[in-house]
């Protein structure tokens, strides 16, 4: 997927006529033809036009009589040809799973015992939800009666509506329960963090001489959102990505330091600080002395400190 600086998110009341659940068809309003995210659920159907779906770092083929399950807060785009037609199912997690007492950004943590709903979601990654004939208009049949309900609501219909995209998801489930559990087993999920993780850092490490590093941009090298990031950082990592950039300034800056003798000023530079004195200043505070006596006295620990040191 393409990276980009500024990955839209869209809220319910941005892209639903309903703030619970909401089911249309290209008509309604035309297909998003850049990467963005969401804070609500998503499954779109392809009726016709095979493509491909880009969702996070992969990409997936996504032809007629395909699913994809979309986590909230996950990078994605589907480039629907011009002739194509698709349906999109939009729905909140509380009209999902009411009982899940759950932070969005956690939900692939959810063990598939206590939500085997969301296991099509969690895994669209690494499978392809692609329907044989008979099954794939059970499917229909099952959305025709969503449309309906959802353009007519009276008393009881959410529960309906509720039921009807269990169905949907349970069908799915059923199809792909071996790979769904090995998946689930193998901790997916957890090795697409990993590999995420991987991206960050190396990311970093390319461009730690840029001083305008921020989140918005390692969030869309790494393909996730930079909310996402934020609370995967302190949740894994136990750091702020302020505080994960710094960490790894400076350790760059120990580096130059010690293995070679480029001015301080050069350093900062190489380092991401375009200004020598703050680099200094921040040097100074975590390491206790200033670059230029830190590399003298990891070098010849008996120099004595001069007043400029001082």
């Amino acid at each position: 997927m393409t990276s980009q600086c500024r990955v839209p998110t869209y809220v319910m009341q941005q892209r639903s006529e309903m703030m619970d659940f909401y089911i249309r068809d290209k008509k309604g309003r035309r297909a998003e033809t850049s990467p963005h995210r969401h804070e609500y659920f998503q499954i779109q159907i392809n009726l016709g036009g095979d493509t491909v779906q880009h969702i996070g770092n992969a990409v997936r083929p996504f032809p007629r009589n395909a699913l994809a399950f979309i986590l909230p807060h996950r990078v994605h785009v589907i480039p629907h040809p011009a002739d194509s037609n698709f349906m999109v199912i939009n729905f909140s997690q509380t009209f999902l799973l009411p009982h899940l007492q759950c932070d969005p950004m956690d939900l692939e943590e959810v063990s598939i015992l206590l939500a085997p709903e969301l296991s099509p979601f969690r895994f669209q990654e690494h499978l392809d939800f692609i329907l044989g004939n008979e099954d794939f208009n059970e499917v229909c049949g099952l959305i025709e009666q969503m449309r309906s309900l959802d353009e007519n609501r009276q008393f009881g219909t959410r529960e309906v509506l509720k039921g009807l995209l269990l169905q949907l998801v349970g069908k799915v489930c059923v199809l792909y329960a071996e790979p769904l559990k090995r998946l689930a087993e193998e901790n997916a999920a957890q090795a697409s963090r990993r590999d995420a993780l991987s991206r960050m850092f190396e990311y970093l490490r390319k461009n730690i001489a840029d001083p305008d590093l921020n989140l918005i941009k390692v969030a869309a090298a790494t393909y996730l959102s930079p909310t996402y990031l934020t609370h995967w950082l302190r949740k894994e990592i136990g750091k702020t990505f302020t505080e994960l950039v710094l960490e790894r300034r400076m350790h760059a800056a120990r580096n130059y330091l010690l293995n070679g003798a480029r001015p301080v000023g050069e350093v900062a530079r190489l380092c991401g600080f375009a200004d020598e004195a703050y680099f200094s200043r921040r040097f100074r505070q975590i390491h206790g002395q200033p670059p230029g006596q830190f590399r003298r006295r990891q070098l010849d620990p008996d120099t004595p400190q001069s007043p400029v040191d001082a």
